[in-house]
């Protein structure tokens, strides 16, 4: 689809608090989808819900409602063409509010009249054993020792120490945030850590200006990231 015809899309449809995005890779699971998907565009403010089906109609394609219109024109303006997963994303409004809530409820009829009940989400359990030791260092992939006990704010430097991540946080999801940053370098994991992660910069003064924009961004809604810098 050419820009132009995408603005023709834009303008053909009532701007509302709900967009639509298309052309996403089908390779990528549900749940990692949606998380990513969060990630990534809960920065332009409040999200309600997103819906994401995996029915043959409608792989590829999600809806995200905002709590503003205003959040919604922002993200469909600055995500339009993103490289998501490898993809460029298109992005446009919802066609019509009643049939974007109906998907958003899943109350939205199929063909057939089958009608998609609404999933209540359980709150997952912690893992038994899931907490490090007092002064414990686990490795990261590179052999780096990452020090979680709470300690001295460290001086800033290129590499920040991220805490309070969820468990379903993945390399793809930090990079997708921290990228969007001048300087950004690579993201490194903690084996057998989901709550933790390194991001390097290219210099101290990159990585200072990534952490304050960042400080406190719900990779979920009950997971603020705490970001700080690594001890050297």
């Amino acid at each position: 689809m050419s820009p132009h015809r995408a603005s023709n899309l834009e303008m053909d449809i009532r701007p509302n608090q709900t967009i639509y995005i298309n052309n996403l890779n089908e390779r990528v699971k549900k749940p990692e989808l949606k998380h990513s998907l969060y990630c990534l565009f809960s920065q332009y403010g409040p999200i309600l819900d997103i819906v994401a089906l995996k029915t043959p109609k409608m792989r590829g394609q999600a809806f995200i409602a905002f709590k503003e219109i205003g959040n919604a024109t922002n993200a469909l303006r600055s995500m339009q063409g993103f490289p998501f997963y490898d993809k460029p994303m298109r992005i446009q409004y919802g066609k019509s509010e009643s049939d974007a809530v109906s998907k958003l409820k899943g109350t939205y009829r199929q063909e057939g009249g089958k009608r998609k009940e609404p999933v209540t989400k359980k709150p997952k359990k912690t893992k038994p054993g899931a907490a490090a030791a007092p002064g414990a260092r686990p490795a990261t992939a590179d052999g780096d020792q990452a020090d979680t006990a709470p300690g001295p704010e460290q001086p800033p430097n290129q590499i920040l120490f991220l805490t309070s991540l969820p468990e379903e946080t993945n390399e793809m999801m930090l990079q997708m945030l921290f990228n969007q940053f001048p300087g950004f370098k690579e993201v490194r994991l903690v084996p057998g850590r989901s709550d933790i992660a390194f991001v390097e910069f290219d210099s101290e003064l990159q990585s200072t200006a990534a952490r304050s924009a960042l400080q406190g961004f719900k990779i979920t809604p009950t997971h603020a990231m705490r970001i700080s810098f690594a001890k050297k």
